[in-house]
């Protein structure tokens, strides 16, 4: 399948500058946190990308343009370095197509800027460019390719940075709670998507905002849950927490990586992909922690 990579964002909580790089050119170790991104879905053999292009899309073009696979990979020199011999490589067998989507367009107008690209596509794969994970896509693409549905997003638990409070009329706190212990679920990206999207998705428009409610109310939205590694790249912090799992050996989301190759896959109970039903026309899944429906933010 193709991969919709939505790219072209300012990404302003992570900018230190008018000169800085856009968010998903931010590094975690040596690379992008975009290829980061990318290599995930290669690892599942989704190696055609489109990269919707907007803010510092020239600096993505620059990157890939002159990209040096001895960074990431193993390789034997010879003569004097006149003779480069790569023992693996990253990108030998992706095909990248860089399309400028606008600089303040939705990223629902992205995805209609690139759908001649899709025409010859029943279903694609999209994703924002700055968000990494250890779900099991391949299991996602074969449960939502034999549905019914249009669409599914992978849903996830907040993160556990902020808490719920709670009091009474007179404001005194009556309990404290993390984000991460309540029954809600939030939108991960990670979408598999049909072509019958563009029949609800307008110009303009927000896809998440606006084709996707559209979708729900006709029972064709999906939430896929998630209990495994998923984490954003939106803040300073976040990164700051990514770049330490990197430098400590445990990157969770590089399945393509040796050590996880060796390791194996999680425990299926890390991996669920619910076999969940809409009710009454809403967004709703049964996870093994609840016997009724939580509420998933988009």
């Amino acid at each position: 399948m193709k991969v919709v990579i939505f790219c072209g964002g300012y990404g302003l909580r992570m900018r230190s500058g008018v000169d800085s790089a856009p968010k998903p050119m931010m590094t975690i170790g040596d690379r992008p946190v975009l290829w980061h991104v990318m290599r995930y879905y290669a690892h599942f053999g989704h190696t055609e990308f489109i990269l919707c292009l907007g803010f510092g899309g020239s600096a993505v073009k620059e990157y890939f343009l002159r990209y040096e696979e001895t960074v990431s990979n193993d390789f034997v020199m010879t003569k004097g370095g006149q003779r480069i011999e790569l023992l693996d490589s990253d990108i030998s067998e992706w095909k990248i197509t860089f399309v400028d989507t606008g600089i303040d367009t939705s990223i629902g107008e992205r995805l209609r800027r690139v759908r001649p690209y899709l025409e010859d596509d029943d279903a694609f794969l999209a994703n924002y460019g700055d968000v990494l994970t250890d779900a099991p896509m391949d299991r996602i693409v074969d449960h939502v390719m034999t549905s019914e549905i249009t669409a599914s997003l992978l849903a996830v638990p907040p993160q556990a940075s902020f808490h719920v409070v709670e009091f009474g009329t007179d404001s005194r706190v009556t309990g404290l709670r993390s984000a991460a212990d309540l029954n809600v679920w939030i939108n991960g990206g990670y979408f598999v998507i049909k072509k019958d999207i563009f029949d609800v998705l307008h110009e303009d428009e927000d896809l998440v905002g606006d084709a996707f409610p559209r979708l729900s109310a006709m029972g064709k939205l999906e939430a896929i849950p998630h209990h495994g590694f998923w984490a954003p790249m939106d803040t300073l912090k976040e990164r700051s927490q990514l770049e330490d799992l990197y430098r400590s050996g445990k990157k969770p989301w590089a399945l393509w990586s040796h050590d996880n190759r060796h390791r194996g896959n999680p425990p299926d109970n890390h991996h669920q992909v619910a076999d969940s039903p809409h009710h009454d026309n809403r967004i709703v899944n049964k996870t093994p922690e609840s016997d009724g429906p939580v509420v998933v933010a988009i």
